[in-house]
């Protein structure tokens, strides 16, 4: 993998999560969809979760763009094992589909990245 993207914020309060979104689906005209990897750990699994309401806190709803992950192709999407267990999130509540991982072998993952970018 050339890029991995690193999601570790919450969805609200800032614009990492969305300004890596927007990264994210950017750096897809210029490679392909093996060569990028989609990682989400500690607040960042936040930003998975089905039914939210940013609206409510006046803000944009970008949450649904990360399905565009599918249309894109970019398959290599991991999420750690850990952080789902410390906000009690279950596979049925996440947008997307990604592969569970522990954290030791999400940072594993990402040590074999050309690039990182975490937002």
């Amino acid at each position: 993998m050339k890029i991995a993207f690193l999601f570790r914020s919450a969805p609200q309060g800032k614009s990492f999560a969305r300004e890596g979104l927007d990264a994210l689906l950017a750096a897809t005209a210029f490679c392909d969809e093996e060569e990028i990897g989609v990682f989400f750990i500690d607040d960042g699994v936040l930003n998975l979760l089905n039914d939210q309401q940013p609206e409510r806190l006046l803000q944009k709803d970008f949450i649904r763009t990360f399905k565009l992950l599918d249309l894109y192709g970019i398959e290599q999407r991991f999420i750690c094992w850990e952080s789902l267990e410390k906000f009690s999130i279950v596979e049925d509540n996440l947008i997307i589909s990604a592969q569970k991982i522990d954290r030791t072998l999400l940072l594993a993952k990402l040590n074999q990245a050309e690039k990182l970018l975490t937002f």
